[in-house]
C-alpha cells in the first residue's frame, strides 16, 4: 500500500484515483490504520464482503486498474512494486489513453 499511496500522489493531477476497500473491519480500526500509515486516498468499508464477493477477491491485496471509460484493463493479486519505474510507465500509458 505505501507504493500505491506514492502513485496516488504522483499521478493525481493526471486523473489517477485510488480507492481502497477494507474487508470486514470496524470503521475505527480502518480509520486509525489509514491515518497512521499516511494514506491520502479514501479507504471504503466492505463490512458485509458484498463487494469482495462481487469482484471475486481471493487474496489481499488485489488491485484492479480501471480506465477512464470504466473498463477493467488489468488486475494483480498480491503485493507489487507499483512505484517502480515499470509501474509508473504502466500508469502513464493508461492515463494517456482517452
Amino acid at each position: 500500500m505505501p507504493s500505491i499511496n506514492q502513485l496516488s500522489q504522483a499521478f493525481k493531477e493526471q486523473g489517477f484515483v485510488v480507492l481502497a476497500i477494507d474487508i470486514r473491519e470496524p470503521q475505527g480500526v480502518v480509520e486509525k490504520a489509514a491515518r497512521e500509515r499516511g494514506y491520502t486516498f479514501p479507504v471504503l468499508l466492505d463490512s458485509t464482503a458484498e463487494v469482495t464477493l462481487q469482484y471475486q477477491v481471493r487474496a489481499t491485496p488485489t488491485v484492479y486498474l480501471i480506465d477512464r471509460r470504466g473498463k477493467l484493463v488489468a488486475f494483480a493479486v498480491g503485493a507489487r512494486p507499483w512505484a517502480s519505474e515499470q509501474g509508473k510507465r504502466l500508469l502513464q500509458e493508461l492515463l494517456a489513453m482517452k
